[in-house]
């Protein structure tokens, strides 16, 4: 995947994307070809979980938003090809999750994303 970036990278739809009630908006950020990997204690660093393509992005997101919680962009700093993003989330019974995310940006879209996440226990 490049690394170069033709058009700004817009953090005010990040912001809409995550703290939305869909992930519709959010997933316009991502490249067709986008890869996240996702660290957690599910899925170790060695092996962590990989998504390819906006269709599986889609897949993920869908259910993510189909659950009780809200989300929050808590961070963002963007410089040049590359993005930094925390996110807070809360389940409904008051569970925690925060996320942190790196992403490679590629005209303007999320081209590959290392996100790691903790939660309450």
């Amino acid at each position: 995947m490049g690394t170069a970036t033709g058009s700004s990278f817009d953090t005010e739809t990040l912001r809409r994307g995550i703290e939305g009630t869909t992930g519709n908006t959010l997933l316009s950020l991502y490249a067709d070809d986008a890869e996240i990997r996702i660290i957690d204690r599910n899925s170790q660093p060695s092996h962590p979980k990989v998504l390819h393509g906006r269709i599986q992005i889609a897949e993920m997101l869908d259910d993510i938003y189909r659950r009780d919680m809200t989300h929050k962009l808590e961070q963002c700093v963007v410089q040049g090809d590359h993005a930094a993003f925390t996110e807070s989330c809360m389940y409904g019974d008051g569970t925690r999750v925060l996320a942190e995310s790196m992403v490679t940006l590629r005209d303007g879209k999320i081209a590959e994303q290392i996100m790691i996440q903790a939660w309450d226990e």
